[in-house]
């Protein structure tokens, strides 16, 4: 995002401006990723893991921050939820400045610290040829020692900024509206995620840098990772390459809270998350459609359409704060104002800003709620997003209990920009592929518990109705004193057993149906229909000839898909082989091609050797049609060969004639 940006001292926190370029290009533009640049950060190296989706496997990149505490908490978790991606991260927006994460570039690989930004389109490190870049957190990237990589030329169709430099080579330029620049070449090597990412390592388009200044050059990150929409932007590559879902979400920590995470990939979506707009042909950058803010229920005094003037609402994870168009501004403050009880004006924490700040809330930011109001976004579809203080203030760094306002006004600019303090304890998803943008309240510091319990009840299949337990034995009839004779003692017959809350289980289990829905097209399920079986088969460690696909049924965007397991030999089907594909089905274990999108189990049959199949049985009449067709066909075209074999063996009996005129050729003789 192309923002103006002015340092603060050490004590305070980087303020971004936003302030949009007009006058260069849009492939010059690039995020406000300016954000704390100023900030020393120690050398760490944190690794990343998948998140096991509906859609496959999700990369899960970590946000980095102090190395030590971090670096023993994420090994600590690893051992602990080895698969599951439910981690613990640590870092903090506010002093730091920025988010980054690792990428490993080349061969052999080198890793670099990259600032995620949604606001930037290129992903860039310091080039070993850089004549003017500054000290930066790993060693540059040298093209030389690496034996993948590839330049690329101007004539290159890969080309896509149209420049080039004296060596013919395609060259990028990307400037900040606070003067910060980086220009160099572009190149394409191999890029990994971690040893554990599924994405793999594809080749991607970077820039080697030759050049930066600004604060570009004084920040301790290595370059930038750019998320957001373009053909350099390395979520286009991936997707363009297949490597995952066009689907990226990120979550920052709260207030007094450290760490994050990136997934790169799709994931079963919490129902409480809640949506907007995001249409890629309303500017280059991630918009939303905010028609109205809410300052304790009440909305604010502006005109329609304020949030939507010029670039409309952004968010970018490259800025800090939060800025608004001045008059969205300035009621937002008087809103606030009239909302703040007993609490004094005092000082902001740097006299180069004129900040707003009160006193007297105390030193607890789970407390906040009691002395500041509750702000509420509400999206151009009607649902509402509701804000906690922690989302539009920051805390004062010389006097305790006292907080900011983090949101400012847009000066000389109509956009309204929300950068990462208005998302905080928020799992976004940028959901691209859908155009839409996913908001989700949590504690991002312990997000994968919280998402892992969220999406368990949210997705977990209704229980299985319980057969009725046949009614006791009548008691056996009573003794009479008078009777001499001893009764024989009634044997009770046994009472069923509910087998609905056990495992699957039979003495010839023949099969089990499956009815999986798909979220796919049909066009683009019938395509892969293979590849869904071959995934099947692979993930629930079958024999590709025991998976067999019974239906497809259209469901306009999705696709309800009927298929059986069998047997592998004559031998019936174990249970304890049900059991298992059913619980690696409903742990959604069963990774798709990314495509297919994701999935779930609807409902399973077990069924006995010589029953016959539940789908034959719902579909008895088509079944039956489709037999009736297939006999005529075979008798009318048996009919059809045996009247036309006849008629050749007829006219093969009769003698045959030769034409008047055709005597002449033999003369005399012939008569």
């Amino acid at each position: 995002m192309a923002t103006q940006a002015k340092k603060r001292s050490p004590m305070g926190s980087t303020r971004v401006f936003a302030h949009f370029l007009s006058v260069i290009p849009y492939f010059l533009l690039l995020s406000g990723a300016a954000a704390g640049r100023n900030v020393t950060l120690p050398p760490y190296s944190l690794g990343l893991v998948d998140l096991h989706t509906e859609r496959g496997y999700a990369t899960v990149l970590p946000l980095k921050s102090d190395g030590n505490t971090a670096r023993s908490l994420l090994e600590r978790q690893r051992r602990m939820l080895i698969g599951d991606a439910h981690m613990t991260l640590h870092d903090d927006l506010l002093s730091k400045g920025y988010y980054t994460s690792s990428l490993f570039i080349g061969t052999p690989a080198h890793e670099f610290a990259l600032i995620v930004d949604t606001g930037s389109t290129v992903t860039y490190v310091p080039c070993s040829t850089c004549e003017h870049c500054g000290s930066h957190q790993d060693p540059s990237f040298k093209p030389d020692e690496s034996s993948t990589y590839e330049v690329i030329k101007c004539t290159s169709p890969s080309c896509q900024t149209g420049l080039c430099d004296k060596d013919k080579q395609c060259k990028y330029e990307r400037q900040y509206a606070e003067s910060s620049k980086s220009s160099g070449v572009l190149g394409k090597d191999i890029v990994g995620f971690g040893s554990n990412s599924k994405i793999g390592s594809p080749k991607l388009m970077f820039g080697c840098e030759n050049d930066e200044t600004g604060d570009l050059f004084y920040q301790k990150a290595d370059g930038i990772m750019g998320l957001g929409r373009g053909p350099l932007s390395i979520v286009d590559q991936l997707v363009q390459e297949h490597n995952m879902a066009d689907v990226f979400s990120l979550c920052y920590g709260g207030m007094d809270q450290v760490g994050g995470a990136m997934i790169m990939g799709d994931f079963p979506r919490p129902k409480k998350m809640i949506f907007t707009e995001s249409s890629p042909y309303r500017s280059p950058y991630y918009n939303i459609v905010l028609k109205q803010i809410k300052v304790a229920g009440t909305a604010l005094d502006v005109p329609e359409g304020v949030f939507d003037a010029r670039f409309g609402t952004v968010l970018d994870s490259g800025t800090t704060y939060a800025y608004l168009p001045e008059t969205a501004f300035v009621e937002f403050k008087k809103a606030v104002f009239q909302q703040l009880g007993k609490l004094r004006p005092v000082a902001g924490p740097d006299p180069q800003y004129e900040d707003v700040c009160f006193a007297g809330a105390g030193s607890e930011p789970s407390e906040l709620s009691n002395f500041f109001p509750t702000v509420e976004l509400v999206f151009g579809e009607g649902n509402v997003l509701p804000l906690a203080p922690e989302n539009y203030l920051f805390k004062h760094t010389t006097i305790s209990g006292a907080y900011c306002l983090g949101v400012f006004k847009n000066e000389n600019d109509h956009t309204t920009l929300l950068g990462g303090i208005f998302v905080r304890n928020m799992l976004v998803t940028y959901d691209r592929e859908n155009r839409k943008i996913g908001f989700w309240r949590t504690n991002c510091t312990d997000l994968w518990p919280q998402l892992d319990a969220a999406i368990k009840e949210d997705y977990a299949p209704p229980p299985p109705p319980k057969t009725p337990k046949a009614s006791p034995p009548p008691p056996p009839p009573p003794v009479h004193e008078e009777t001499p004779e001893v009764t024989p003692p009634a044997h009770s017959e046994p009472s069923p057993v509910d087998r609905s809350s056990q495992p699957v289980d039979g003495p010839r289990i023949g099969s089990v149906e499956l009815n999986i829905l798909v979220n796919s097209n049909y066009t683009t399920f019938s395509s892969l229909s293979d590849t869904f079986v071959e995934d099947m088969a692979r993930d629930l460690g079958l024999d590709l000839k025991q998976v067999k696909l019974l239906a497809i049924e259209d469901q306009g965007q999705e696709v309800t898909v009927s298929c059986s397991v069998r047997p592998a030999s004559d031998e019936p089907l174990p249970g304890s082989t049900v059991d298992t594909i059913i619980a690696k089905l409903k742990g959604h274990q069963v990774r798709l091609h990314n495509a297919l999108g994701s999935y779930s189990l609807v409902n399973y049959r077990v069924v006995e050797e010589g029953e016959r199949s539940a789908w034959l049985d719902a579909h008895k009449v088509e079944t039956a049609a489709l037999i009736s067709v297939f006999v005529l066909l075979v008798a009318s075209g048996t009919l059809v060969y045996w009247y036309f074999s006849r008629f050749r063996s007829t006219r093969s009996q009769y003698p045959k004639y030769r034409a008047v005129d055709a005597l002449a050729d033999d003369g005399p003789n012939q008569l």
